[in-house]
């Protein structure tokens, strides 16, 4: 499966499954944003984008990434 990705306001988070560790730092930092039991698991806008992106810099694997919208 190749990674995805999930659009945002102000910034877009890309997945990997391939490369996920399971370690859950993204699940533990922000749940509002990433809740493995919703569809899309992925929500980029349900927290402050600053936020989102130092979650996405704990992850552990690499199997998200951070795209910032341009401006």
């Amino acid at each position: 499966m190749p990674r995805k990705t999930y659009a945002g306001k102000d910034v877009d988070v890309s997945f990997d499954p391939e490369v996920c560790a399971h370690a859950a730092e993204c699940v533990k930092g922000l749940p509002t944003v990433f809740d493995t039991k919703a569809r899309p698991w992925i929500q980029p806008d349900g927290a402050e984008a600053d936020d989102v992106v130092a979650v996405v810099g704990r992850c552990p694997s690499g199997a998200l990434r951070i795209e910032r919208a341009p401006g």
